[in-house]
């Protein structure tokens, strides 16, 4: 009985120290490189695809919203997205950068989450967006699968706040605040 007790706690206590991310409030973020597909840019009214490192995101403050590529993961911070659109944080010293892993999407939907990015930066070409064939980054942060990490990080690429699954109502209220902080520093 003992034993039953034991293996189910430390199957239990494995299963989440595997799945928790290895960000740390006060570092910056581990270095990930995407060279398949990567960040998604405009070139007049088309898409291009360059790499994209994370080395590049220092210089602003961000909020970083790494995403699987399915609607549900993406539905997770809606609310949150929305609210950043509304508080028009100024383009010079504030961005958002949505990493999508294509590597977590409903098997053969590919070509709909690759779209699907080239059609959001159209939409919101103010916002970086980066697309993650292989799903480098989420591995390389342990990022929970079918899931939405949320990050902010401040000018300097340091990890402010950093959250998986969806924020309520009064986080999305206190990430505005964390935000509308770091912008005055």
């Amino acid at each position: 009985m003992i034993k039953k007790i034991l293996l189910t706690l430390l199957i239990t206590t494995h299963s989440l120290v595997a799945s928790a991310h290895n960000l740390v409030l006060g570092q910056p973020l581990p270095a990930v490189d995407v060279a398949k597909y990567g960040e998604v840019i405009l070139e007049g009214k088309d898409t291009q695809f360059v790499p994209w490192s994370s080395t590049q995101l220092p210089g602003k403050v961000r909020v970083i919203q790494a995403i699987a590529g399915r609607s549900a993961a993406k539905e997770m911070n809606a609310p949150l997205m929305a609210a950043l659109t509304a508080a028009e944080f100024p383009r010079d010293a504030y961005q958002t950068t949505t990493i999508i892993n294509q590597n977590d999407a409903v098997w053969g939907t590919g070509s709909f989450v690759k779209s699907s990015a080239q059609s959001s930066k159209t939409d919101f070409p103010w916002s970086s967006i980066v697309l993650d064939q292989a799903g480098i980054v989420a591995q390389s942060w342990q990022l929970q699968n079918r899931s939405s990490a949320i990050i902010v990080l401040d000018k300097q690429g340091i990890v402010q706040f950093v959250q998986e699954g969806s924020l309520n109502d009064d986080a999305i209220q206190n990430l505005l605040s964390l935000i509308q902080q770091q912008l005055e520093k």
